[in-house]
């Protein structure tokens, strides 16, 4: 088959695709059915606002958005694109997050763009530049092909200028999108221009007066009640967050933006707006938001849920965007406990990926995030133990667990068992040494088995005591047989396997037993035993 052949191939398959980066994709194929006019890129945007620090709910956006990108290149067959992270920083800090420092500093400056902010860690020139630089430095970690663009520099530099005399020209027509959908109070109030005080530096929600649209110049009252005229060019306001997000539509050319589910009043007032500033909404999808384990919406301002350092200290980037990539328009929960499961479900998705039909590909997560950044899946892709495998032994090795130590166990059962040969299994020794020494190792507790249970043990540890050698397959019969035996009372395997994990590694769940008897090797198993069957003597929880 020919390149052109599979590339056809791959075009029709992508036609037909449920996975919802196609069906993403799909939509700018109507919004564009000849191509974009004059071979002008697709222009995709993500925007953020940096009041507090990035999350994973930050970062999703880019990532979701790079895979929706992917997907329309594989449908057009190449044609050109772009990707536009945006910053909203000049929006004014309304609160003071909870997981900053020196909130002092902050507090001094409430009102104020974020940009003109300074930044309470000490490093940049602003509290925005210190939130762009965090979420830049890790979407370049993940090797994105994106642009980067501050509201600020756009304002500032005049570069959205005309867009604001747009703005005031149709100022009315705005007004009367906007109005309707706000309380009586807020209505005296409200204007789609945000004025900056030339006395104070502050965001100033007052009602405008526009002079000249052509000049930009509006007329507003002051905090200290004086009147002032002042252009709303090279910084000297913003527009209202709906107003805002409209004016970048039009102005830059976004065609294809997605946002949260708390946006969706936004994206039809906005859209509304674009139609009158000669534009049009962009496509886009509508995702639910991520929820931390109480249920609670994750907010920047809280610092609840998961931080984008603490999902890559107890998993994997990886696995990171396996979580991501999975049914968008479902609420998730985002807590470490979610970890384990992600990482070992991306290797299993991986595994089966190279032996897959095309159209069972385009489904699996994995095709989608390697495309992300340009690779492809091999043969073979997958990991010698699973991470929960893992977990499972440094948690028997205890809080103090070094990867030396789990580098040794893990000889028993993997050939050449050494950082150099399996790098992405080093990553995963490292989350799982952090995992233990922060979640597990505090919580495991060891009981006493029963005495059903200590008989059962015995027997297990005489099938170990004449099988020294036995394979990881023989090792899970032996233990499927002693389940199984009447005399040990057992109503079914699950009452076993559960037993094996309260009393040997301290948890209600655990791995594959044979697979974790092979791993952590036959001997020190036995010593496991022994001291289960110690504690049955005198029951004492270790």
């Amino acid at each position: 088959m020919t390149d052109t052949d599979q590339n056809r191939g791959l075009i029709d398959a992508a036609l037909k695709s449920k996975a919802w980066p196609f069906e993403e994709a799909r939509k700018l194929l109507k919004r564009y059915p000849e191509g974009k006019p004059g071979g002008a890129p697709v222009l995709f945007e993500t925007g953020y606002g940096p009041s507090g620090l990035p999350h994973i709910g930050t970062f999703q956006e880019v990532l979701r958005t790079t895979l929706v990108r992917r997907a329309y290149e594989v449908l057009t067959g190449g044609a050109p694109t772009r990707l536009v992270a945006f910053s909203d920083d000049m929006d004014g800090l309304r609160k003071v997050p909870d997981n900053v420092p020196n909130g002092d500093v902050l507090r001094e400056h409430l009102g104020k763009p974020l940009s003109r902010i300074p930044d309470p860690f000490g490093t940049h020139e602003s509290f925005a530049h210190h939130n762009n630089a965090m979420l830049r430095d890790f979407l370049d970690r993940f090797g994105f092909d994106y642009e980067f663009v501050s509201a600020s520099d756009r304002y500032n530099s005049g570069g959205f200028d005309r867009a604001l005399a747009n703005v005031l020209t149709h100022f009315d027509a705005i007004m009367g999108v906007m109005l309707p959908t706000l309380r009586e109070e807020r209505r005296r109030t409200y204007s789609p221009v945000l004025p900056v005080s030339p006395t104070t530096g502050l965001v100033l929600q007052v009602p405008v007066e526009v002079l000249d649209p052509a000049t930009g110049m509006i007329a507003f009252t002051d905090e200290d009640g004086t009147r002032v005229e002042q252009s709303v060019f090279g910084g000297q306001a913003k527009l209202q967050w709906k107003v805002d997000w409209a004016m970048r539509w039009v102005d830059l050319g976004v065609d294809y933006e997605m946002c949260g589910k708390d946006l969706t009043d936004s994206v039809t007032q906005s859209g509304k707006i674009a139609q009158i500033l000669g534009g049009r909404r962009p496509e886009g999808l509508i995702y639910e938001l991520f929820l931390d384990e109480n249920g609670e919406k994750i907010s920047k301002s809280k610092g609840n849920g998961l931080t984008i350092e603490q999902w890559l200290t107890y998993g994997t980037e990886e696995s990171l965007g396996f979580y991501l990539f999975r049914e968008p328009k479902s609420a998730k929960q985002l807590h470490i406990g979610v970890i384990p499961k992600a990482v070992d479900e991306y290797w299993q998705f991986r595994g089966n990926l190279a032996a897959q039909e095309l159209d069972k590909q385009l489904g699996n997560p994995v095709w989608h995030l390697l495309r992300a950044n340009g690779q492809q899946a091999g043969a073979g892709d997958t990991l010698p133990v699973t991470f929960g495998l893992l977990l499972n032994l440094v948690g028997v090795l205890g809080a103090d667990a070094t990867a030396d130590q789990v580098w040794s166990y893990l000889a028993n059962y993997v050939a050449d068992a050494t950082p150099e040969a399996h790098p992405e299994l080093e990553a995963l020794v490292a989350a799982a040494l952090a995992t233990n020494r922060d979640y597990i190792a505090p919580t495991l507790k060891r009981r006493a088995p029963a005495a059903n249970e200590a008989a059962a043990l015995k027997a297990l540890d005489a099938e170990l005591a004449a099988a020294p050698d036995a394979s990881a397959e023989d090792l899970q019969n032996a233990v499927y047989e002693i389940g199984k035996r009447e005399e040990f009372g057992f109503e079914n395997l699950r009452d076993w396997f559960k037993a094996l994990y309260e009393t040997l590694l301290g948890s209600s769940q655990g791995p594959r037993m044979g697979s974790f008897i092979a791993l952590y090797g036959i001997p020190e198993t036995r010593k496991l035993i022994a001291e289960a069957l110690q504690h049955a003597q005198s029951p004492q929880d270790s």
